[in-house]
């Protein structure tokens, strides 16, 4: 499992986990706060019909003809209240009053209880002895929708506590703010799950984006592609790039003389051995036109070695570059004629011919030496395969983003089992003309000088016959972006 996917998945628990419990909380903690915001708007009107109560002291009393008028107009009269999404159509509040002995005197319920004994009730018998009086009671035992809150206040009299006032309202009425508050209050929790989810997944991105960078970096150098390393700041990470970088280099180091020992030792095998047994065979008496004949092999393959360790050298210290240095703008066409220039003895001596067609006007950044000698080396590569007195053609035009300069010959193409294999260092076919092999360094130096620009080379063979090697540039130049 990725990183990635095991930071989104325990954040999106932690998330769903905490905002569950905090859901939870908070609906369990809303019907508490709902019943004492109800209390605390009973206790007034407790207080405000226990103030009238007393103020008819001159009256009888068990006379409460001005509270039974009251409910009785209460309960004529038909109204509709939209309070917010609840709303309320009839009156659900009960008033009740007693004497000083908890003898109920009125009930605002018709009468229903006027008579009994209400003393023993905490709201009657805690408000007569000047408590605060409230209880809470279910009319069935078995569910607790059916509770009632009950807030009493002192019916006073000359001082005294004539009887006790309470108001009842039963709380099923707050049921139907609290569903609505809970919806709204479930739906808030999810919107904020999938916001802080969001938050979570972009979170995760940015804490993993740099190490996918340096996986891809990783991966780029274990498949031997020249990419420079990922740029991923100054923290830990960063650090840990860095690092790896350092490695690669360290690594490369090692593994890249190694290679360059084993491979110019392979090549010099050959050479040295001519030089060998040529300079043996001088030491006998031979006659003057075979001595001629062994200076001459002895010169060719010193001229040979010597190739070999100049061209090496120029693809060591290109293999070990970085980044571009003198970067210039090159119209690539003077580039071309140049290259063809320093290989036209090589021309003359085969009779050929370089056909240029090019757009005057492509030009590339790009360091004038390496892009030279790389398309030099692809047109030395298309003289040594193309017949005598035949010609090689050479466009230079814009794909896209890109230059291209594509070289076209006349040979016997490549063949198949070398498709594969002709960038390679010290790979070389033979010559159709002289059956000898070249250094391999020219088509391996053509590829890192591309790799170096950004950019590409390739080969194909055409329908036709022959083959094309094409050098792609990118307009703007990885060094200078």
């Amino acid at each position: 499992m990725k990183v990635r996917t095991r930071m989104f998945l325990a954040f999106l628990c932690l998330a769903a986990l905490g905002f569950y419990l905090l859901v939870d909380w908070i609906s369990a903690d809303l019907q508490p706060r709902y019943l004492e915001t109800m209390e605390e708007s009973m206790i007034d009107t407790a207080t405000l019909l226990a103030s009238m109560c007393s103020i008819q002291a001159d009256s009888a009393e068990n006379d409460f003809s001005d509270l039974r008028a009251l409910f009785d107009e209460v309960g004529r009269r038909r109204f509709q209240a939209r309070i917010y999404k609840v709303t309320k159509t009839n009156l659900t509040i009960r008033v009740y009053v007693t004497d000083r002995k908890g003898r109920v005197l009125f009930d605002s319920n018709h009468g229903q209880d006027e008579g009994r004994d209400y003393s023993k009730w905490n709201d009657v018998a805690r408000t007569l002895r000047g408590e605060y009086g409230a209880r809470a009671t279910r009319q069935n035992p078995d569910d607790p929708n059916t509770t009632s809150l009950y807030v009493a206040s002192p019916v006073i009299r000359n001082g005294d506590i004539a009887g006790v006032l309470t108001v009842s309202k039963p709380t099923s009425s707050v049921s139907l703010f609290l569903r609505s508050a809970r919806k709204n209050i479930l739906l808030g929790g999810i919107l904020a799950t999938l916001a802080v989810v969001l938050l979570g997944m972009i979170v995760s991105a940015w804490i993993t984006w740099p190490i996918q960078k340096l996986t891809a970096y990783a991966n780029a150098v274990r498949d031997g592609k020249r990419l420079p390393a990922p740029h991923l700041g100054g923290s830990e990470i960063g650090r840990l790039g860095a690092a790896f970088e350092e490695m690669r280099d360290a690594l490369e180091g090692k593994q890249y003389v190694e290679n360059y020992v084993q491979t110019l030792t392979h090549e010099m095998k050959s050479p040295l051995s001519s030089v060998r047994g040529a300079a043996e065979l001088l030491e006998e008496d031979v006659p003057p036109e075979r001595r001629r004949q062994f200076l001459k092999n002895i010169r060719a393959e010193t001229d040979r070695m010597q190739d070999i360790v100049e061209r090496l050298l120029e693809l060591s210290a290109l293999e070990n570059r970085k980044q571009l240095q003198d970067v210039e703008s090159l119209r690539l066409v003077d580039v071309v004629r140049d290259a063809a220039g320093s290989i036209q003895s090589l021309l003359e001596a085969k009779g050929l011919r370089v056909k240029v067609n090019a757009d005057e006007q492509v030009t590339v950044p790009a360091e004038r030496f390496l892009i030279r000698q790389a398309v030099a080396n692809l047109l030395q590569n298309a003289v040594e395969f193309s017949p005598r007195d035949g010609e090689i053609t050479v466009s230079v035009h814009l794909i896209g983003p890109m230059a291209e300069i594509a070289i076209r010959d006349h040979g016997p193409g490549i063949p198949d089992y070398a498709a594969d294999r002709v960038f390679d260092r010290f790979y070389s076919l033979q010559k159709p003309d002289t059956g000898k092999k070249g250094t391999g360094l020219g088509l391996t130096f053509a590829r890192e000088t591309a790799a170096l620009h950004g950019g590409t080379v390739s080969t194909r063979n055409c329908p036709d016959g022959g083959v094309c090697a094409t050098l792609r540039l990118p307009l703007a130049s990885p060094a200078l972006r």
